[in-house]
């Protein structure tokens, strides 16, 4: 049971990289990232 425990949540995981590598491949997330990313070293830029 252990074993069939452990191989479900590695292909669990290895499902969810698969997805996350498809989404981050297309341009509009990778734009939206970006500008996320932007925001964020604005705001800590205002901080200090």
């Amino acid at each position: 049971m252990g074993m069939l425990r452990g191989l479900l949540k590695g292909a669990v995981v290895a499902k969810v990289i698969q997805v996350a590598q498809r989404e981050l491949s297309k341009p509009q997330n990778q734009r939206k990232i970006k500008e996320g990313l932007g925001k964020l070293s604005q705001s800590t830029r205002k901080k200090h």
